[in-house]
């Protein structure tokens, strides 16, 4: 199998890190060091090598290094499918952040074509019992590593419901204005569907085909109301079977944005929303372990895994179990945690980084491998 990794890292002016270069191989790396210190800072900057906001989903302005606020860089070298890329993102004076691959100027999506990123973050653990819009988030980003042009589509849905949505504010009810919207919003809606469709079939023959030490979770998409059009055509129809409906409204009511993803307990048939905090935690692992698998076997390599705080919330059991699916799967992964007996059970097999604070500056210090 070949490699995906970030091998090299700079950071300037990046949140807590005014320079930081690292420099790593294709092993896991473990992060340690006191809360505060800038640990989750450092894997902020490796989601970024992949197209959206990042794993805080933050604006481009609030990552820059206070109270300078000069603007941000980060430059890496991407080992992708045999492939080194030098990978270049920014954002000056507030501007949204611009990408140059291997030199060229290029859009955000152009790096979902050659990097697959995905994160785990403690904001995650409340997943299955936030709203619906967390959970298609996370569905988003699991069909993003198997569908790079799905943000794109995605974008240009929302652009075209937010036109329709104005219409509707503004009471129009001549039909004329909305057809080619809605021909658009069809178009974009059923690919959106398709898409997450096509991932979660994904997840579900990663998970069936490997053993693994965490709970399978049987995955299902639902409507806020209703049932989602099956096809192009059909959304089109619903959409204007709608109108008089979304007009009292004020907003769209059917469509991909009402979709909801519904996870279960696979073993025990209990809905995910009602299982114990530390299930709850297990199944999203497990979910982002069988990502992980299916674009091994898609793609061609792993993908880059940001697990931030994640030994943290595992008994010792649970923890070793996690690191050796990781090993064996053969992925880059950034962990973070609060100190390096967290990641003693990976040994060897994985290089270590300590970041320290002070005066609300970081610094990072390379300690080899995880002994």
């Amino acid at each position: 199998m070949t490699t995906l990794a970030l091998t090299y890292l700079a950071l300037s002016h990046f949140r807590s890190h005014k320079r930081a270069v690292i420099d790593v191989d294709a092993r896991p790396v473990a992060i340690y060091g006191p809360n505060g210190a800038g640990k989750t800072n450092l894997i902020e900057a490796v989601s970024l090598f992949s197209p959206g906001r990042g794993l805080r989903r933050a604006a481009a302005q609030d990552m820059a290094r206070r109270p300078e606020s000069l603007g941000w860089k980060l430059t890496g070298h991407l080992n992708s499918l045999g492939h080194v890329h030098e990978v270049e993102t920014w954002s000056e004076e507030a501007q949204p952040r611009q990408v140059r691959i291997d030199g060229k100027t290029a859009p955000q999506a152009a790096l979902g074509r050659i990097a697959r990123v995905l994160w785990l973050i403690p904001a995650m653990d409340r997943l299955w019992i936030e709203g619906a819009e967390g959970r298609r988030r996370f569905l988003d980003r699991m069909t993003l590593s198997f569908f790079p042009d799905h943000g794109e589509v995605s974008l240009a849905y929302e652009k075209t419901m937010r036109q329709r949505n104005q219409l509707l504010k503004d009471m129009v009810r001549d039909p004329h204005w909305y057809l080619a919207l809605e021909r658009q919003m069809a178009q974009t809606g059923a690919a959106i569907q398709a898409n997450r469709l096509a991932a979660l079939d994904h997840l579900a023959t990663a998970q069936s085909a490997s053993e693994t030490a965490f709970p399978t979770a049987d995955l299902a998409l639902s409507q806020t109301e209703g049932e989602m059009p099956a096809t192009e055509a059909d959304l089109a129809h619903a959409l204007a079977e709608n109108r008089m409906r979304d007009l009292s409204a004020g907003r769209s009511l059917v469509g991909p944005h009402r979709t909801d993803m519904i996870g279960t307990f696979a073993a025990k048939g209990i809905p995910a929303r009602d299982c114990s905090t530390g299930e709850q935690k297990a199944l999203l692992i497990s979910l982002i372990l069988a990502n992980a698998r299916a674009l091994a076997r898609d793609f061609g390599a792993p993908p880059i895994l940001l697990l931030d705080e994640v030994a943290a919330h595992l008994d010792a059991t649970r923890r070793v179990a996690l690191y050796d699916e990781l090993c064996a799967l053969g992925a880059q992964a950034w962990m973070t945690g609060t100190g390096p007996e967290l990641f003693a059970e990976l040994g060897d097999r994985a290089q270590r980084i300590e970041v320290t604070e002070e005066t609300g500056l970081s610094h990072t210090r390379q300690t080899g491998s995880c002994t």
